[in-house]
């Protein structure tokens, strides 16, 4: 297990979803407060989604919607209006209910018609964002995770080319197993970030975890997020946790 890796176990989802929505409550404070914004990137699947429609529902007060700026981690290469999009996700659970700005919202053009431009076009946009000079990578404050039972997380897949990518910012990256392309954040991007928040939820990630949290340096893609200078939070409940090693659950 990472030293910086924080491990903390939730009874149900339900609790997982309150503590999420409780430290994301937190995280954006302290960064208005610190940098009179919170740049956040969001997850796609089912877990994130719960999380958001908690943020949403108004049960966790006092976030400041107007400071945050939303981003994703990746996105699959389709329309914005595409059911598997990613943003349309987050649109609908999230975006569409709380008070934010449309000039506050970045998504990545999942419908252009090749991922390497869209892929390109988001880079871009980073560095314009972040004022990045050459080689630099932004900090965001937060960058929320959900983790597959291959152990993939974002759109990085075990065996995939985008785990090698160390200057890009983003990259489109082919997926076998689904035959697609996918636009996806590189791990450089995701380990200078100033937080990252794993949410796990439900038996089907035993397996991945265990590998995750072994002493072996080998793993699943998961298992190479580490912040370089910032923090890391696994989020699991009870059902995934079960099988976690004796010193993974010590930490």
């Amino acid at each position: 297990m990472k030293p910086k890796a924080v491990i903390r176990v939730l009874e149900t989802p339900a609790d997982l979803f309150r503590a999420a929505a409780a430290e994301f409550a937190q995280l954006a404070t302290t960064a208005i407060q610190d940098r009179g914004r919170f740049a956040v990137a969001l997850s796609g699947g089912s877990t994130p989604k719960s999380l958001y429609q908690l943020l949403a529902s108004g049960a966790i007060p006092g976030i400041a919607w107007d400071r945050v700026c939303f981003f994703w981690g990746d996105e699959r290469h389709v329309p914005p209006d595409d059911p598997e999009s990613n943003y349309r996700m987050a649109k609908e659970a999230l975006l569409s209910r709380v008070p934010a700005p449309t000039g506050n919202i970045f998504r990545i053009h999942g419908e252009e018609q090749s991922a390497a431009s869209a892929a390109e076009a988001y880079e871009s946009d980073l560095k314009k964002f972040f004022h990045l000079g050459p080689g630099e990578f932004p900090h965001f404050d937060l960058v929320l995770l959900g983790m597959g039972p291959d152990g993939h997380m974002a759109s990085l897949f075990p065996g995939s080319a985008g785990l090698e990518e160390k200057k890009r910012l983003v990259v489109a990256n082919w997926v076998e197993k689904f035959k697609t392309d996918r636009i996806t954040l590189t791990l450089p991007v995701l380990n200078h970030a100033r937080s990252v928040i794993f949410l796990v939820s439900g038996a089907g990630k035993t397996e991945a975890l265990q590998a995750v949290f072994s002493d072996t340096e080998e793993g699943p893609p998961a298992k190479m997020v580490s912040p370089e200078n910032g923090r890391l939070l696994w989020l699991l409940d009870r059902a995934a946790a079960t099988d976690l090693p004796a010193q993974a659950r010590a930490g």
